[in-house]
């Protein structure tokens, strides 16, 4: 059996998302979007729910947690299609989303404070970056998976 034949065979069915846009980073974009629609939608309930008996910065952090969940199971099953490792692949995916607040947080105060551009086109790009960041980090880290080898035939 050749090599290419083997590869084929091993790998797996890429999901009506990916079967659809053809992209994985196109499909990341758009459980992105998703997502923080999502976020926008659920934090707003949230600050309904709570009334002023919670403080609002609890709502976003409600809000956060569920949809930290939500985008874990959405990027796993269209977007990288991955297998096993449940509690590490979501450990790490919390990791990487974290590491991207962070990055947002400095990048954006760097350009805003030192840099002296103004904040809401500085926090266009500086989103954009991090988006792009998450998704190679969401590839090599939240989601990585040593390639799966088939025995030689020979």
């Amino acid at each position: 059996m050749s090599r290419a034949v083997q590869t084929i065979a091993t790998e797996p069915d890429p999901g009506p998302l990916l079967r659809l846009v053809r992209r994985q980073e196109i499909a990341f974009a758009m459980v992105g979007m998703v997502n923080t629609g999502l976020g926008m939608a659920l934090t707003v309930m949230w600050l309904k729910v709570f009334g002023d008996h919670v403080p609002a910065a609890a709502a976003p952090a409600a809000a956060y947690a569920v949809s930290i969940v939500i985008a874990f199971v959405l990027h796993r099953t269209l977007v990288f299609r991955v297998r096993g490792h449940l509690i590490r692949d979501f450990l790490a995916f919390c990791g990487v989303n974290s590491g991207g607040l962070l990055m947002n947080m400095l990048l954006l105060q760097l350009a805003v404070s030192i840099l002296h551009l103004p904040d809401i086109p500085s926090a266009v790009v500086v989103m954009g970056l991090v988006a792009i960041a998450s998704f190679f980090g969401h590839r090599h880290i939240s989601f990585r998976r040593k390639p799966v080898t088939a025995p030689d035939a020979a």
